[in-house]
């Protein structure tokens, strides 16, 4: 799959645009704050509905304007799909495929499948589980419709629960409907945990290739699921907990505090890995997204680099461009002296300055004369 094309109406910092991509490598280059990363949160609002900075649909329109479109035109296996996003101020987004309105964002999944990468997700690995769990699902939730709804349920039925406990301080009688709630937590849970392990059972079958080449054959990596609660014992464990959870008005166990070891041989790499280590485990995490996406629905996923390659020494930069290079790709960067430099090839290369985006039509003949 390619996206072929975007146009952007009161979005971010445009006005209106409407720019072209090629199926290869796209370049995006510019100071800093130029609207690079917006044209990047466009394309995956169109393929997920939500912004990967988890901005709300009010925070992407354009100051001063209350509506924002967002019209993309993406070719998967030999056809053409137009997916819109109308996003509203003070309502709940527009999403049309092929100009039909869908009713639940759900239905647009699975049409554009999108690898985001960015310089936060090189702290994945050092950072909380939050940031580990949200690469799961981050994932799941593209490739797995069913995922995405019993995780959807479940985060309704957490917050509710949530609030219920916070609700009895001053309305104990509520508490009789608590076990309604665990119920479905507990129902719901059950399948989220069966499929991140499953989910991560599958990653580590790619993971161990790729992140053995990427340590020039020195490392190996492994990923463990390390669920706050084992699905068998959820309902037991919740019961248990109950005390715990009036006295400090949250759900203290569940799926929402699951985390992931990662290790590097004996070296637990989230706590006693070096920069390098937790970088080149990241980097072999978004590529093994790249491969179970292929894996899973037979095709290639659309990856966007947002000023990554500035955050990686020379030698992963080489190799996430070279594992790269059958994927469409659309890169934001400041410069373009390592691509010339290390004569990667480019084949549409955009210069980005205040929410004006110029083709860079001699980018090849400055390639070829550094040649």
């Amino acid at each position: 799959m390619i996206i072929k094309s975007i146009e952007l109406s009161n979005f971010r910092n445009y006005e209106h645009l409407d720019i072209t991509f090629d199926e290869g490598t796209n370049i995006l280059y510019g100071d800093n704050a130029q609207g690079k990363t917006n044209i990047l949160e466009a394309a995956y609002v169109s393929g997920t509905t939500k912004s990967h900075k988890g901005s709300r649909d009010k925070e992407m329109i354009r100051f001063d304007q209350t509506e924002s479109h967002i019209k993309t035109l993406v070719e998967k296996n030999e056809k053409e799909y137009q997916i819109d996003i109308h996003l509203k101020k003070n309502k709940a987004k527009g999403i049309a495929i092929n100009k039909v309105p869908i009713k639940k964002a759900s239905e647009l999944f699975g049409i554009l499948n999108i690898i985001f990468f960015s310089p936060e997700d090189l702290n994945i690995i050092k950072n909380g589980p939050a940031e580990r769990r949200r690469f799961i699902d981050a994932e799941l939730c593209q490739l797995d419709k069913i995922y995405l709804s019993d995780l959807t349920n479940y985060n309704k039925i957490l917050n509710q629960r949530n609030k219920l406990l916070k609700d009895l301080y001053f309305n104990p009688s509520l508490k009789e409907t608590l076990p309604v709630w665990d119920m479905q937590l507990v129902n719901y849970g059950k399948k989220i945990i069966a499929r991140r392990n499953q989910f991560i059972m599958e990653l580590n079958e790619v993971v161990h290739d790729i992140h053995h080449k990427i340590s020039g054959g020195r490392e190996e990596m492994v990923i463990k699921y390390e669920p706050n609660i084992e699905d068998i014992f959820f309902e037991d464990e919740l019961i248990r907990a109950k005390e715990k959870d009036l006295k400090y008005a949250q759900t203290s166990v569940g799926p929402h505090r699951d985390d992931l070891k990662i290790s590097v041989g004996d070296i637990d790499v989230r706590k006693f890995g070096s920069q390098g280590q937790q970088r080149s485990c990241a980097l072999s995490l978004k590529l093994s997204e790249i491969k179970l996406v292929e894996q899973t629905i037979h095709d290639k996923p659309v990856l966007l680099l947002d000023d990554v390659l500035s955050e990686l020494d020379h030698n992963r930069q080489n190799y996430l461009l070279q594992a790269i290079d059958d994927t469409q790709t659309i890169i934001t960067c400041t410069g373009l002296d390592d691509f010339v430099k290390n004569r990667f090839t480019l084949n549409k290369v955009y210069e980005v300055e205040n929410g004006c985006v110029h083709l860079h039509s001699n980018m090849m003949e400055d390639k070829n004369e550094s040649e």
